[in-house]
């Protein structure tokens, strides 16, 4: 068999690309992750008419957090990422999702060195990057405004 056959060959026991279908079902699960977000934000400025739109903002984000560890815990997420593929995993759920997960996983460890640590892992490599880019948009901001 030459090289030409072998690759006629692979061509045809492929299995063939479903991406598109892919990227249509990332698109509808992640948008109804955000729309699920907005429709929390709508109810919470309902109902506390108080709140600026940051804390309505923080309690959006605590709330997507919540539902999404209570839906690994129970075993859902793990179905809608597997529909989903990428779709569950932008928005702030798929965090949720990777923490929640790492400390069901190392739970009989303890919870020290168990869940914890193996959190952490996870957690720390984002919060050091989001603290870096806070401080060099703030030190950006700062130039910027020592100029005009």
């Amino acid at each position: 068999m030459d090289r030409q056959q072998y690759a006629e060959y692979i061509k045809k026991i492929s299995p063939k690309s479903k991406i598109g279908w892919s990227l249509v079902r990332a698109f509808i699960v992640g948008g109804l992750i955000c729309l699920l977000g907005e429709g929390l934000g709508a109810l919470y400025q309902m109902w506390l008419p108080g709140y600026d739109q940051t804390q309505i903002g923080s309690l959006v984000s605590c709330s997507l957090i919540l539902i999404a560890a209570i839906l690994t815990g129970i075993g859902v997420y793990d179905k809608i990422g597997y529909f989903s593929g990428g779709g569950s995993i932008v928005p702030i759920t798929g965090f949720s999702n990777s923490i929640t997960s790492a400390a069901m996983e190392f739970r009989k460890e303890g919870i020290i060195f168990g869940t914890c640590a193996n959190m952490f892992k996870i957690a720390g490599p984002v919060i050091v990057v989001g603290v870096a880019v806070a401080m060099l948009c703030g030190l950006g901001y700062f130039i910027v405004g020592l100029f005009l």
